[in-house]
């Protein structure tokens, strides 16, 4: 990137709510669900238990469960697990919403749109080149190029001759970058 000394800003991208569900309603047309506060609903069958995370349509208010664990022992189960299970614990579904195997198997994306907010501090007014990192924390896809547009309020042709960066800036990306920006088009 640059060997010229320069600042360091943080920048931040935070989750603001849960994202809602893209996923087909039985009931209506509609193609998107919502976790709402997150519950889930464990049901025993015998020494086998089954684990569902519910999710309501976001249109008709249908209630879809999508499968954490299919008849799974009792046992197989850690006792603090089962305790969240039972206790809707929020973080566990914070957890098991963003499982992409969970998402695979119940044949489900996450619509991430006004889900998240980028927390970034003033730009300094010291020396330049700055250099800039974006931290995630949470998985939220985003591309680089609509990130720093947003973070910077420049356009994107402004981008490609104000910012050197070693990954694709129209890829979307949920891991941690960053990149240097220069004061004017060199």
């Amino acid at each position: 990137m640059s060997s010229h000394p320069h600042i360091v800003l943080p920048w931040a991208v935070r989750r603001t709510r849960l994202p809602l569900l893209v996923l087909r309603c039985v009931a209506c047309p509609s193609d998107r669900a919502t976790i709402g506060h997150g519950r889930f609903r464990v049901n025993a069958n015998g020494k086998l238990l089954d684990v569902w995370l519910l999710a309501n349509c976001a249109s008709c208010g249908r209630t879809n469960k999508l499968t954490v664990h299919d008849r799974v022992p009792v046992r197989s189960l850690p006792a603090d697990l089962l305790a969240g299970y039972s206790d809707n614990s929020p973080s566990l579904v914070v957890d098991t919403l963003l499982d992409p195997l969970i998402a695979r198997h119940n044949r489900f994306a996450l619509d991430w749109d006004g889900c998240w907010e980028l927390h970034a501090p003033p730009l300094a007014e010291g020396p330049w080149p700055l250099q800039i990192t974006v931290t995630f924390d949470d998985p939220v896809p985003v591309r680089p190029e609509r990130l720093i547009a947003h973070g910077l309020g420049i356009s994107r042709n402004e981008i490609a001759h104000r910012v050197k960066i070693d990954i694709p800036l129209n890829r979307t990306t949920k891991l941690d970058f960053s990149f240097v920006l220069v004061w004017s088009v060199q």
